[in-house]
């Protein structure tokens, strides 16, 4: 199988092309290095079956080029971390919504299945259902706030991809994805996980936003690969759209305290309101993202293996090495 990985050099994207290339497939990479790093993919450098393309995915030339060496198309692309879509909103707009919009319609000519990554930001805040499914609403805070232009942007995504299926029968496949974490994830985004990890290790303060009641289902990265995979090879999974995630439910206090006895830290954990934070006040925190993963169990029998103390055990040992 002859793959293309857009945002190939992100934590996801380089995690997948590991796990491809174990098992024999040829790996074509893009990335345009805005999120990802070289750092991540180093070790692959002089892999003959792994092919990576420094550039945007809004380069159509260099899209054709790559989606006609290539059976199936991951595209992981995308402006990521709430730090920086707030920090980026014009840039995460753009490559998000364009971005998507050029790799469908290259896939489209050449009729390559697409799997597109999309994000648990798409459900928004809490609409009483709980946890969320796939076909629940969408509650959304005012434009003003920049956090929701992520969200919008996926949602944009998502018909994009849904509308190829229905109008030109492109085989597009829609995940989800609920706070996959692992090696390689960086703090620099606003990603909580990495970031308290590294601040206990350094015996600096965990500093949570908030009053550390968010709750959120962590997902080890090599169970969201195993999901991903899966749903890419199902025929059953074409034109649908499904949850990735875990059941491993904890408030973000949790997480840090967790996190500092597994680190033996002697950090003292801080809270910081959202407006000193975010001082611009373009923030708005989600207090609760967790995900009905009956759909995606019921297609192709997907079940997180991994728990949070395993998954923190290997993230803290990346981050001490």
């Amino acid at each position: 199988m002859r793959v293309l990985i857009t945002g190939g050099a992100g934590f996801i994207g380089s995690h997948l092309a590991d796990r491809l290339l174990a098992r024999g497939d040829e790996v074509y990479a893009i990335d345009n290095l805005s999120t990802g790093s070289l750092s991540n993919i180093s070790h692959l450098e002089d892999h003959p079956r792994f092919h990576i393309t420094i550039d945007t995915v809004q380069d159509q030339k260099v899209m054709k080029d790559l989606v006609s060496r290539c059976d199936v198309i991951y595209h992981l692309a995308a402006a990521v971390g709430v730090q920086y879509v707030i920090d980026n909103p014009l840039e995460s707009l753009i490559n998000n919504i364009r971005g998507t919009e050029i790799v469908l319609e290259q896939a489209n000519a050449e009729k390559k299945k697409v799997i597109l990554a999309s994000s648990s930001e798409i459900y928004g805040k809490k609409n009483g259902k709980v946890p969320f499914r796939e076909d629940d609403d969408r509650i959304l805070g005012p434009t003003t706030v920049i956090r929701w232009s992520y969200s919008t942007s996926k949602a944009v995504d998502e018909l994009l991809a849904l509308a190829y299926w229905r109008e030109k029968r492109l085989p597009t496949v829609i995940v989800r994805c609920f706070n996959v974490i692992g090696p390689r994830q960086t703090g620099r985004y606003g990603m909580v996980v990495p970031r308290f990890i590294k601040q206990a290790l350094l015996n600096h303060p965990i500093t949570i936003y908030g009053d550390g009641e968010q709750r959120r289902c962590f997902t080890d990265i090599d169970d969201a690969l195993d999901g991903l995979i899966a749903l890419a090879e199902h025929p059953g999974a074409v034109g649908e759209i499904f949850n990735l995630g875990s059941n491993f439910e904890i408030s973000i206090r949790d997480l840090a305290h967790k996190i500092k006895t597994m680190t033996e830290s002697s950090s003292p954990i801080k809270f910081i309101p959202y407006e000193e934070a975010f001082a611009n006040g373009w923030y708005e925190d989600l207090h609760y993202r967790v995900p009905n993963l009956d759909k995606i169990k019921a297609l192709v029998n997907y079940d997180p293996k991994f728990n949070l103390d395993a998954t923190l055990r290997k993230i803290i040992a990346y981050h001490e090495a």
